[in-house]
């Protein structure tokens, strides 16, 4: 029997999963660690804590499911975008990861525009200048911790430090490192231009592969920590969305998917590279070899309901208790007995600022045209249209980018919601469905990992034989028609509240 290993680097945990090669999820484990913020808005973990971490869960999967470690065919890996790890010439952490949630950078981000042009920088690497993404992290350190820097040799991506772990290789692929910034992402190689602006030695950056290529074998004392086989094949991998994108089949043109968790992210997939100069989603390279992707991030999605939940929803999680059920499904059905619009009540989810497609940190959330009639039911809808309506509106960018959405999977926690999803349908106006397997991107992992050791003959005939869909949603026409001017409406409030936005945030608090 042959098996697969996928192996997702989180922000709260690493999660390993064992696979045969039909997809089956074999044996799981996931070990946690802690998130360190010395200051204000920063964040960081020890990369220590990620090796231990992958150490325990192989070890934990390979005893637990009983298999011989040497029907392990390959390993795949995905992980948090964006972390900057920083090693000396010796291989060894010069600090902890500074991670992908970290605002720290605001300064090097204006530094960025100035260094390069911020219309320049778009066209290069196909995003505007972002705290979150890992070169400004790289400028926060030369400008901070000179002496620190002068010691740097190696600069990795949190997965990769594993894979250097694993292997002793410095390597990288396409989808996770075109979110460094320091990528040409249409010509899918390092920029010279940019690494020369930033001054950053390009021998300090990992040999980029494509996600499903080999880029090392285990090496003995890896084995020795992990209980694989020596020599066992390590592909390049993926970022945590786009490997999430291969193990729900959204590899060809025309297909998409949309997370609803804490924040809400469409991801769709191009033939072509295509740019929003407006910075408002975001373009990279995708798992795919020679394909790209469009993808949208959105703060406030399920923090939104989840908010909702814990400030004035008691009752209901009380009643959740008794039934024994998830205090979620209680609010979905009290919102499913409220028709389309909620009532007249309109949510702007910007709990958090936002991202896509407004890059404002000033925004606010909003509930507009609140009155005495309106109850916790019509909150509750208010709220999940609200979120659908933000979703819809990252995807009507991605049209106007000329990137097509045919067909949409759902995942993350909204998408357990049959009320949600069907929201998405009759907005998206197409399809939306789930996928059998709820593994994530360590599926799409180890997918790649297949690929790599030759189980499957590519990508997308091995997603077009694994992944199976588990329940489609077709959409309503005449609901689709009820929700156009209360779409209309969502948007409008955004513009004509903008300057409140900012109004509102230099007021006393």
């Amino acid at each position: 029997m042959h098996y697969l290993l996928g192996v997702d680097l989180g922000t709260s945990g690493t999660k390993t999963v064992l696979f045969d090669t039909e997809g089956n999820a074999v044996c799981s484990k996931t070990v946690e660690y802690p998130l360190y913020q010395p200051a204000n808005g920063w964040a960081e973990q020890d990369p220590s804590d990620w090796w231990n971490a992958v150490c325990e869960g192989i070890q934990y999967v390979i005893a637990k499911s009983g298999i011989d470690a040497s029907g392990i065919e390959g390993v795949g890996l995905s992980g948090q975008m964006h972390g900057l790890v920083m090693l000396d010439r010796d291989g060894k952490v010069l600090r902890n990861s500074i991670l992908w949630c970290d605002q720290r950078t605001a300064k090097e981000c204006e530094q960025m525009n100035d260094m390069v042009g911020e219309k320049r920088l778009i066209e290069i690497t196909a995003n505007p200048a972002l705290t979150g993404f890992t070169a400004s992290k790289i400028l926060w350190v030369q400008n901070n911790e000179p002496d620190l820097y002068e010691k740097c040799a190696h600069i990795l991506l949190p997965k990769d430090y594993i894979r250097y772990m694993l292997t002793g290789e410095f390597a990288t692929e396409m989808s996770d490192a075109a979110g460094m910034q320091l990528m040409d992402i249409p010509g899918r190689c390092w920029s010279d231009e940019i690494l020369h602006k930033f001054h950053i030695d390009r021998s300090m950056l990992g040999k980029l592969y494509e996600s499903p290529e080999v880029t090392g074998k285990v090496h003995r004392r890896a084995a020795e920590l992990t209980g694989l086989r020596e020599g066992t094949l390590v592909v390049g991998g993926a970022a945590d969305n786009s490997a999430a994108a291969i193990g729900t089949g959204v590899v060809r043109a025309g297909n998409a998917f949309t997370t609803i968790g804490t924040s809400g992210v469409v991801y769709a997939i191009s033939d072509s590279v295509s740019i929003d100069l407006k910075g408002r989603v975001h373009t990279l390279c995708s798992a795919v070899p020679g394909k790209w992707t469009v993808m949208s991030c959105t703060l406030g999605a399920g923090l939104s309901l989840k908010w909702l939940r814990d400030t004035c929803c008691h009752e209901e999680m009380l009643e959740a208790e008794k039934l024994g059920i998830d205090p979620y499904v209680v609010m979905d059905r009290l919102a499913e007995k409220v028709m389309p619009g909620a009532g007249g009540l309109v949510y702007l989810p910007y709990l958090m600022g936002e991202r896509s497609p407004h890059p404002d940190p000033y925004c606010r959330g909003i509930f507009f045209g609140l009155s005495a009639s309106h109850s916790r039911a019509n909150m509750i809808r208010a709220v999940m249209e609200g979120v659908a309506f933000s979703q819809l509106e990252c995807v009507d960018v991605f049209k106007e980018m000329q990137v097509s959405v045919e067909d949409m999977i759902a995942c993350g926690g909204g998408a357990r919601s049959p009320l949600w999803r069907q929201m998405l349908s009759d907005l998206y106006g197409c399809p939306v469905s789930t996928v059998q397997s709820d593994e994530g991107p360590a599926f799409g992992a180890a997918i790649l990992a297949g690929v790599g050791a030759g189980i499957y003959a590519s990508v997308e005939k091995a997603c077009d034989s694994l992944v199976k869909k588990k329940s489609i949603q077709y959409p309503n026409l005449s609901t689709r028609k009820q929700y156009k001017e209360y779409y209309e409406l969502y948007k409008q409030l955004y513009t004509d509240l903008q300057q409140c936005f900012k109004h509102l945030s230099k007021l006393p608090k």
